[in-house]
């Protein structure tokens, strides 16, 4: 996996390049969720990297990120993410952000909203954490420091997954999956990651600021980012659409993929009014007997204005 240095600390990414048919494609960053790493968007990109640039990040000690003596806030972490789209030059790109990925995602779109074309806000909150929360998420991640993580999985993983996925035999290869890699991570460094995630600020008074074209994500079982969250951050920026998935947990784009990436390839075609993410498809929409609920905040000049942002910053 490719390493960038920033400011000394080694960010590991991954980049499936420009599309060979398209080498002028907008990039897609992908921003993972707590404990997980960029592997976890994989079959979005599967499907994404014929018609976009893909690239994913793996925060601080974390996925295949080494860890930092610090720097495991938000802020820092937007720092890490600006500098890795600088970089490679990859601005204006669609975010898509899950989780503490989303939480980055909004401040860069807030702050520096001339690097993104998009937003796209899986399973997140534009808040603080919720209090009640705050100290089991302390106590599990010193446990992890302590004991690694096997001990506390039970404990972790109805926080991460929804009851319908982990109920389903199928779904073991995938769980097993995820505990193997987070055994591989430094203990001390996921300690501080949960932390940062733990003591992050609020920024919702940021948000109403963001002007591109927003969509969010959220699973109906999502207990660690619940639904009502995505319904203030859909209110909060005008013009978000807002769906919410059936039979999903936090972790939507392994427990839903092919949801997930449908609502997402729909949604970067008309950012990019077509081109270049427009995909044939012959058959049944694979929405088809897929329960999602939908919510669209905005009006007719919001929407006109938006498209004419995402043609007008393309550079």
């Amino acid at each position: 996996m490719p390493i960038l240095t920033i400011d000394g600390v080694p960010i590991a990414y991954t980049d499936t390049g420009a599309p060979a048919a398209r080498p002028d494609a907008p990039a897609i960053v992908f921003g993972h969720g707590l404990l997980f790493g960029g592997w976890m968007f994989r079959e979005q990109i599967d499907i994404l990297r014929t018609h976009y640039r893909c690239v994913t990040i793996d925060w601080r000690g974390q996925g295949e990120t080494p860890p930092a003596a610090g720097g495991y806030d938000m802020d820092t972490l937007t720092g890490d993410a600006i500098r890795l789209i600088r970089e490679l030059g990859l601005a204006p790109a669609h975010w898509v952000g899950l989780s503490m990925g989303g939480f980055v995602g909004q401040r860069i779109a807030a702050r520096h909203g001339h690097l993104l074309r998009s937003l796209t806000l899986l399973d997140t909150s534009a808040g603080a954490e919720e209090p009640n929360k705050i100290a089991e998420y302390k106590r599990l991640a010193l446990a992890l420091r302590l004991f690694g993580p096997t001990p506390i999985l039970p404990r972790v993983r109805p926080h991460l997954f929804g009851p319908a996925f982990l109920a389903d035999p199928a779904n073991r290869a995938v769980l097993d999956e995820w505990a193997e890699r987070l055994r591989r991570c430094d203990r001390a460094a996921v300690r501080k990651a949960v932390l940062g995630v733990a003591d992050r600020t609020a920024v919702e008074s940021e948000i109403p600021s963001i002007s591109m074209p927003v969509l969010i994500l959220v699973g109906a079982d999502d207990v660690a980012t619940p639904p009502a969250r995505s319904r203030q951050l859909s209110t909060s920026i005008d013009g978000a659409q807002l769906h919410v998935i059936e039979n999903c947990g936090h972790t939507s784009t392994l427990e839903q993929p092919t949801t997930i990436t449908e609502l997402l390839r729909r949604f970067l075609d008309t950012v990019d009014g077509g081109e270049p993410g427009t995909v044939a498809r012959r058959g049944p929409s694979p929405l088809s007997g897929v329960r999602v609920r939908r919510w669209i905040c905005r009006n007719a000049v919001r929407a006109r204005r938006s498209r004419e942002w995402a043609g007008s910053n393309v550079r």
